[in-house]
């Protein structure tokens, strides 16, 4: 990226009118999002793989409330999505096609191999959620000996998610 001097550029831009300077902000705002997005990785970074990768991202931002990197889609030639990011808090998941890897959808290979743990600030709301947007539940809510609280939902395509939340401590 080549480096400009964005306040002189919005300076400039700002005696033209206001629309101008509203238009600079944008710029400067999508371009520290753009670098926050190209720097910020956490050390572990599963990848799921999906049949329908755009159909599994809507449902996980629906569903579960993931949001999409925008900066990190890996489009084909013939317009087919073959890979994103989603984020959770502090966490990343890669999402891509079948294959990558050997891997292989739970709809495909018609078993479930794993389970992905998500803590959350809010879980009977989020499981909520996840029922309103037709997420299977596997588990509902329950308490845990071990302090926390979670349920667990298998998406579109079977992939286990396990959300927790810990309990508030009691006094004895």
């Amino acid at each position: 990226m080549k480096p400009v001097d964005l306040a002189k550029k919005l300076r400039r831009e700002a005696a033209f009118g206001p629309a101008a300077l509203d238009r600079g902000k944008a710029v400067l705002m999508a371009a520290i999002r753009q670098e926050a997005e190209r720097t910020r990785r956490p050390a572990i970074m599963p990848q799921l793989p999906y049949e329908d990768i755009r159909a599994a991202l809507s449902f996980l931002e629906r569903a579960f409330g993931f949001h999409e990197i925008p900066a990190s889609r890996i489009v084909g030639g013939d317009g087919e999505l073959l890979h994103a990011l989603v984020e959770f808090g502090d966490g990343v998941i890669g999402i891509g096609g079948q294959g990558a890897h050997g891997a292989v959808s739970p709809k495909s290979a018609g078993v479930e191999s794993q389970y992905i743990s998500v803590y959350i600030a809010d879980l009977d709301a989020h499981h909520q959620r996840a029922l309103a947007a037709g997420a299977r539940i596997a588990n509902g809510p329950r308490d845990h000996a071990t302090g926390y609280r979670s349920y667990e939902a298998l998406d579109l395509e079977g992939h286990r998610w396990r959300f927790l939340q810990p309990m508030p401590e009691v006094s004895p």
